[in-house]
């Protein structure tokens, strides 16, 4: 009797055979599965292809992501508090729309999307443990304004004329009158901040 004969048990091989056409299957189903995905999304379509449903599509997968990568991050960078939070937003919105308009690939631009969002964390983390780093990607505020007196080479080099500073001191000081104002400053996000006397 062949060595074989004791090794194995009766209808072991129709028992592979089925696995493997099982497996077979599987193949195929998912084959076919990611096909009609790529037709209905036209992956691999030149972008003037693209029909209206396929960008409509595109547009809802792409909208879902980013929602999903923005509640990644943090709420700061919708607020653009700093350059550094505008900075996301701009790059993010410009690689993500290319995914939409078919002009470079559909899933690796999203994770391009999320590596960004992920950057943008890890440095803002990094900035609140190191000042110095905080300061030197976001910034830091200048008093342009000091017990009623403008420093106008300060205001010069944050591009604030004297009608900028008016202006604002109206809208957020309430006051026309400088003097009334002991501290402004050109904030981090760009926007002048005043404390009265």
């Amino acid at each position: 009797m062949p060595r074989d004969a004791f090794s194995r048990k009766p209808g072991i091989e129709n028992g592979y055979a089925g696995d493997k056409s099982s497996h077979g299957d599987t193949i195929l189903a998912m084959n076919a599965l990611w096909n009609s995905f790529e037709t209905v999304l036209g992956l691999g379509v030149e972008p003037k292809s693209l029909t209206f449903v396929q960008i409509s599509l595109r547009g809802i997968i792409v909208f879902l992501a980013t929602l999903a990568m923005v509640r990644l991050g943090h709420k700061r960078s919708l607020s653009r508090k700093t350059p550094f939070d505008a900075v996301l937003l701009v790059i993010l919105a410009s690689v993500l729309s290319r995914a939409i308009n078919g002009s470079a690939a559909f899933f690796a631009t999203i994770g391009g999307g999320v590596v960004l969002v992920l950057l943008h964390r890890f440095l803002a983390y990094l900035a609140f443990y190191a000042h110095g780093f905080g300061i030197l990607v976001k910034g830091k505020p200048d008093t342009i304004v000091c017990e009623g007196q403008c420093d106008f080479d300060v205001m010069r080099r944050n591009h604030v004329s004297t009608h900028d500073l008016d202006e604002d001191m109206r809208l957020s000081a309430h006051t026309d009158d400088l003097s009334k104002i002991r501290v402004a400053r050109v904030e981090r996000s760009g926007d002048i901040s005043f404390i009265k006397k």
